[in-house]
Parts: C-alpha cells; structure tokens; sequence
C-alpha cells in the first residue's frame, strides 16, 4: 500500500468516528457515494491546520491526526487531515492542491 493510500486510510477512519456519533447523516451519505478518498499534498503542517479551519467554517467534517512519533516524524505533529462533505465544498478547500 503506497504511503498516500494509508494516509487516506487513516484520515478516513478518524472522520468516519466523528461523524457516526456527531453527523451520521453525512456518514451515509458518505458511505453511499462510495467512501470517496484522495490523497493530496500541502506545503506543511501551518497550511494543513489552516486547510483543517476552512473546512471547519463550511461545516465539513475535518479532522487532523497527530503522529505517534514511534519513526520519523515528531510526537504530536499533524501529518494527515481528513475532509469529508459534499464534493463542490471539500473542492473549494483542496482544489488547488496536488496529487500525493
């Protein structure tokens, strides 16, 4: 599995856990459009946080996730976010981001 499919994976799994008890709504509607997953690349953890906050203010569903600091990367740093809502939002936060 490629480093972005498991980012994806793993970002997915924190929203889907905030939804199920905060919007299960937006859960299923999630489900039944497939689970829709990209991965995308931002310049760091500063843009990730701001990205985190504007899908936060169109009331998307954004959840950050902090490494474990077990490897290469810091305890506590945010490293994946993950935004799940309808495609015309979520593309007005990402859409001029790149490919993982």
């Amino acid at each position: 599995m490629t480093s972005g499919k498991i980012a994806a994976q793993h970002a997915a799994l924190a929203c889907y856990q905030t939804m199920r008890l905060a919007n299960p709504a937006l859960l299923r509607q999630w489900e039944r459009g497939g689970q829709t997953k990209i991965a995308l690349r931002c310049s760091g953890e500063d843009e990730l946080l701001l990205l985190q906050a504007q899908a936060q203010s169109f009331r998307l569903c954004a959840r950050s996730i902090k490494d474990a600091g077990r490897t290469q990367i810091a305890a506590g740093s945010r490293t994946v976010l993950g935004i799940v809502g309808p495609s015309r939002l979520v593309n007005q936060v990402t859409g001029k981001l790149r490919l993982l």
